[in-house]
């Protein structure tokens, strides 16, 4: 037996009901008034599927370390953005990030509902990642 109690369902579940979640256009429109988009895939999808034009790489692993300026691995274009809007690959991830970053003390934080996948079967432009 795994010693779950709690599946990642139920997990997502409860960050989706305490994170603000953006459609395709309120994302864009987030862009548009200042906010950071904040890819939080790992870097193997973002070479392999491309990212959202315009977003940063911020992977779920260090995300935290990287958006706390008491952090030694603080990143100062989280610090300098209006507000961040994270997206992952469906927003299950993202959900948990921004969840996270509320648990953090951040107040202006969401995420894409639908995640990269969302964004590109709306037809949205997709920025292409050189292979290094």
């Amino acid at each position: 037996m795994s010693g779950v109690t709690k599946g990642i369902k139920s997990f997502v579940d409860e960050a989706e009901e305490q994170v603000q979640t953006l459609s395709v256009e309120e994302t864009k429109a987030a862009m548009e008034g200042g906010a950071l988009l904040v890819d939080v895939r790992d870097v193997r999808e973002l070479t392999r599927e491309g990212k959202i034009p315009g977003a940063v790489h911020g992977p779920r692993g260090m995300l935290e370390f990287w958006v706390d300026p008491e952090s030694p691995y603080h990143r100062e274009v989280f610090s300098q953005a209006d507000a961040l809007v994270l997206y992952c690959n469906l927003g299950w991830r993202s959900a948990l990030a921004a969840k996270a970053l509320q648990d953090m003390g951040m107040t202006n934080v969401s995420h894409l509902g639908g995640g990269f996948d969302g964004w590109r079967s709306s037809g949205e432009p997709v920025e292409e990642i050189p292979k290094k």
